[in-house]
């Protein structure tokens, strides 16, 4: 008899009493398309068993994976963002702040923290491109700036992670003022001595490339992240030609001057404690 005729013999199951497969067990590469266990992402540090992929991550995956037996201790956790100049597009800025919230679980689009990387004790600032697109607005400055005082007070290393769309438009003036405010704080961690890490990741765009992202001792980035300060679009409109193979990749980048090295994200942590512990 047939497989598909033994009804009798217990094979065939119900609709109702079928079992699925539980939601994010399993992922998709972006890249390759092929199929991803969460717990071999995980153990991989989110880079694809295949291709080498880098998947976008957010804060709480980076620390776990650069701060020792994941402990920290979260630094200025509860600055939230004003609402200066009453702004309103499709809706409220405060509305959208509350749906971002809501939606993250984050009060903003960066997160710091203090730990330990490889027994060494350090700051880490790390975006989250989930908020509002990794949004430059007054609390990721502020945050920024808080960080570094934090840093020149207790004598510690800071490792800042770039992910942002560039300035948040919700804070206009006040958004771009960040970038002056970070760069000059940057300036008095560098005068104290202590060395700033800038790690670039997939995407670093817009006015945080061109203030904190690019300033550091040393200016790193994962394989094949896009960075730059224009999108290639308004680039090719505006110069009137077509751009280079791979424009704008951190590959690009590292060809003409802007990066010190590119670093597989499994290979990161002991990297950067790697340099500290030379330039400390």
């Amino acid at each position: 008899m047939a497989w598909f005729k033994r009804e009798r013999a217990g094979i065939s199951t119900e609709t109702q009493n079928k079992k699925e497969a539980p939601d994010g067990l399993w992922n998709k590469c972006p890249s390759c398309k092929k199929p991803l266990l969460k717990s071999e992402q995980i153990e991989s540090k989110y880079v694809c068993q295949y291709c080498g992929y880098h998947i976008r991550i957010g804060s709480e995956a980076y620390f776990s994976i650069l701060f020792d037996e994941n402990e920290y201790t979260e630094l200025f956790a509860n600055l939230t963002s004003g609402d200066p100049l009453h702004f309103v597009d499709t809706k409220p800025y405060p509305e959208r702040i509350a749906e971002s919230h809501a939606k993250t679980g984050l009060n903003d689009a960066i997160r710091c923290a203090h730990g330990k990387m490889e027994g060494k004790e350090l700051v880490i600032a790390c975006m989250d491109f989930t908020f509002i697109g990794g949004s430059m607005g007054s609390v990721v400055g502020e945050k920024i700036a808080r960080s570094i005082d934090y840093c020149i007070k207790n004598k510690l290393p800071f490792l800042l992670i770039s992910k942002s769309g560039g300035a948040r438009m919700m804070e206009a003036a006040f958004s771009l003022m960040q970038m002056a405010k970070t760069s000059a704080k940057l300036a008095l961690l560098s005068e104290a001595k202590l060395p700033y890490v800038s790690l670039l990741t997939d995407p670093t765009t817009g006015g945080v490339t061109a203030s904190y992202a690019m300033l550091g001792d040393i200016n790193i980035s994962e394989p094949g992240s896009l960075i730059g300060f224009a999108g290639p679009r308004v680039i090719k409109e505006t110069i009137k030609k077509d751009l280079p193979k791979g424009f704008q990749t951190a590959e690009f980048v590292l060809e003409h001057g802007f990066l010190d090295f590119i670093v597989d994200r499994r290979q990161m942590k002991h990297k950067i404690s790697t340099f500290l512990k030379h330039v400390s």
